[in-house]
């Protein structure tokens, strides 16, 4: 097991808008912990009417024991790949949580969030970078596990990789590296 979380267990929220892939980031995740190391999941998703480019957020929680409250209201980490979604869900974050924003879309942390630990990350770049934009939610996800180690790195990749699209497994693994290497310098 991967955690640092005394408790052993982990409410995250992945959010952003429509498009950017992170109702899938949140099913990677929850396979990467379910699936690949053997932990309980739930994973719920919710996006707006409009669905590309509309509010998007993927919550998921990971546990060693069973999961009776399958909501999540205070995570412990926000991703945020949108202005709109910081702003919207930076309050909920539990006292002492972290907060990862790509600065592309994210520029101003509201002050609820003050006292988070903030994480930069700039996984739409670096997806461009690697010659596909649409591969940053798997930068994102890479970032957001060297930060956090919510799930190992073999876990995170082995999940990444099933869901690839086939010929798109080198791209999924230069993304999700790309998100360690933007964490660990």
């Amino acid at each position: 097991m991967a955690s640092d979380n005394a408790n052993n267990r982990w409410e995250l929220r992945l959010s952003g808008t429509g498009g950017q892939g992170l109702m899938l980031a949140g099913l990677i995740l929850a396979e990467a912990a379910g699936v690949v190391e053997g932990r309980k999941v739930v994973q719920t998703q919710s996006y707006g009417p409009e669905s590309t480019g509309g509010a998007a957020k993927s919550d998921v929680i990971i546990s060693a024991d069973e999961i009776l409250h399958t909501q999540v209201a205070r995570p412990d980490i926000l991703l945020c790949l949108s202005q709109e979604a910081c702003t919207k869900y930076a309050k909920d974050v539990r006292p002492g949580g972290t907060l990862v924003i790509d600065p592309l879309f994210v520029r101003d942390i509201p002050t609820e969030a003050h006292g988070l630990k903030v994480v930069e990350v700039d996984a739409t770049r670096k997806a461009t970078e690697l010659g596909r934009r649409v591969v940053a939610n798997v930068v994102a996800l890479g970032a957001l596990v060297a930060v956090t180690r919510v799930v190992s790195r073999q876990a995170i990749e082995a999940a990444v990789l099933a869901r690839a699209p086939k010929g798109t497994e080198d791209l999924n693994r230069r993304a999700l590296q790309a998100g360690y290497e933007a964490i660990q310098g």
